[in-house]
């Protein structure tokens, strides 16, 4: 997942349109404060789901912020006892939800919500390739396979030409 991040974000900064597109940012933050908000569930940070979200004046700041979260999220993992993937994980939003649908909703376990901000950052990531298109880049490929077929490489944060 942090392979397939550090991609996005070097073909974002190195598109000028991209790097000036409110729908990129806006992309690219829901992306990552959702990751981060799990990270905070499961690390049991507090944090109101309902209140203003953080607010970057730039992409690099953005950015800068999304590289700590991987440090952060590694740490959790690299430390995360198996027994702990069954635990119960309570998504304070969850009981919202359940008056929106009406009708109860279960709980999921750890390895179930790891697996979520797994696949919907997979699901932003798409989104923010369709947008670079749109704005005439080259998205990259960002496959998990593709990540495999590479051999596995390690995240390039370094930035690229125009970056922000």
């Amino acid at each position: 997942m942090e392979w397939a991040d550090a991609e996005i974000w070097r073909a974002v900064s190195a598109h000028a349109p991209a790097t000036q597109d409110v729908r990129t940012k806006a992309l690219l933050t829901h992306l990552h404060l959702v990751q981060r908000m799990f990270l905070m569930l499961w690390t049991k940070q507090p944090f109101d789901p309902a209140g203003r979200p953080p607010e970057f004046a730039t992409l690099g700041d953005l950015r800068s912020w999304v590289q700590r979260y991987y440090s952060e999220v590694h740490r959790f993992l690299d430390g995360l006892p198996a027994s702990r993937l069954t635990e119960v994980v309570d998504m304070p939003w969850v009981r919202a939800l359940e008056t929106q649908l009406g009708r109860p909703l279960s709980m999921p376990a750890l390895v179930d919500t790891i697996q979520q901000v797994a696949s919907h950052s997979t699901y932003h990531r798409g989104q923010i390739n369709v947008r670079l298109r749109e704005l005439g880049g080259h998205p990259p490929l960002v496959d998990y396979v593709a990540w495999v077929w590479f051999g596995r490489p390690a995240p390039d944060w370094r930035p690229t030409a125009g970056a922000s």
